[in-house]
């Protein structure tokens, strides 16, 4: 005999679905009208996070100082000069020859995406030349599209450029302060908030800010590594353009997984271009053994799983944050996620039930019979 469905669950369950959806686009409704609002900020929270990413690769070596002995204010202000310098070295030494040959690498990533477009119509492939003609040719337009909005941007630009300079002045002043007042900053918000935010928000401030500071400097010295041995591996190879494609490695290294992807492509069509399929597959098989290096050698040493974010919630944050706000959705996408990760990991502590203990007598084995 089939058992009947119970009408009086039925609703309930339906009750509850409602009741949970409900809550869920308040939820969705709210996390829009946060963004809208910070969409509306951008001139104020870009910089911040600029300032925020530059204190967590500078903070260690003004905790150095600060343990020391210097007061706070010097450690801070001796950093931010350090920091200034290394900025103006970067840019005097690598930006401008980078800047230089920018169109080049432009035009040599075009050449290599049309020869490899000659090549798949061949032999042994041999698919059809209509069948990629309009996604190679929509690829190429937008490329070069870009590149002609790119130089108008810099030929006439000069609002741009005056905001370029207003956000790297706030972003410095923001980090002086966060150098010189960050370690007061959790005691202060703590008497600001009432019951128990004044527990929960500086503690997951806190593991948030570990967090942030773990990705960015290990980011940081992967991507250095990946930039000295794969521009090593090119300069052997003899491929040209090695110092903008060293540069574009170092900063792709901050978008996880695509990024690597995208550098080594640029390389290979560069190589194959220049010098030809075998130096193009030699390319290759060096960019495929530093990754493999990277991954297995020195991202888990270096970070220890410390954000705790599996490779495929990587990739679609990465893939998110991309579409959703371009290049710097993808650079924020991963250190967005290891933040939501933090306060997730908090609320399911704080939500768990405690382990059961058993009771006095509880769980020992009955007397045996006498």
């Amino acid at each position: 005999m089939s058992a009947i469905l119970s009408s009086a669950k039925a609703a309930a369950a339906l009750r509850t679905s409602a009741r949970v959806s409900a809550e869920l686009l308040v939820v969705a409704v709210m996390a829009a009208a946060t963004l809208w609002i910070l969409s509306r900020m951008w001139s104020i929270v870009w910089p911040l996070i600029i300032a925020l990413f530059l204190t967590t690769l500078t903070w260690p070596l003004a905790a150095f100082l600060r343990r020391r002995g210097w007061p706070p204010a010097l450690a801070a202000s001796v950093v931010t000069v350090l920091s200034l310098l290394v900025a103006a070295g970067i840019v005097a030494l690598i930006a401008v020859p980078v800047a230089s040959q920018s169109g080049e690498l432009v035009n040599g990533v075009t050449e290599g995406i049309q020869r490899l477009r000659e090549w798949a119509a061949g032999p042994p492939l041999n698919i059809g030349d209509d069948q990629i003609t309009g996604a190679s040719d929509a690829a190429m337009d937008r490329l070069q599209n870009s590149v002609g909005s790119a130089v108008s941007t810099v030929v006439t630009g000069v609002s741009t450029v005056f905001n370029g300079l207003i956000t790297a002045v706030l972003a410095l002043f923001l980090m002086f302060f966060f150098l010189k007042d960050g370690p007061r900053f959790l005691p202060w918000l703590t008497r600001q908030l009432p019951g128990r935010f004044a527990t929960d928000i500086p503690v997951v401030a806190e593991r948030g800010w570990q967090t942030l500071g773990s990705f960015v400097r290990s980011q940081a010295f992967v991507g250095l590594l990946d930039a000295v041995f794969i521009g090593l591996g090119l300069w052997i190879v003899g491929v040209p353009l090695v110092l903008p494609l060293a540069v574009l490695t170092f900063v792709s290294a901050f978008v996880p997984i695509v990024g690597a992807l995208f550098a080594g492509l640029v390389a290979v069509l560069i190589a194959l271009v220049s010098n030809g399929l075998t130096d193009a597959l030699l390319v290759l098989a060096i960019i495929v053994a530093v990754q493999q290096l990277e991954g297995n050698v020195f991202q888990p040493m270096i970070q220890s799983r410390s954000l705790g974010l599996h490779a495929a919630v990587v990739l679609l944050a990465v893939t998110l944050g991309g579409s959703l706000a371009g290049v710097v959705g993808s650079l924020l996408a991963v250190p967005v996620a290891a933040l939501i990760a933090v306060v997730w990991n908090y609320v399911r502590d704080q939500l768990s039930e405690p382990p059961h203990e058993p009771e006095a007598g509880e769980g020992l084995p009955a007397p045996a019979p006498s």
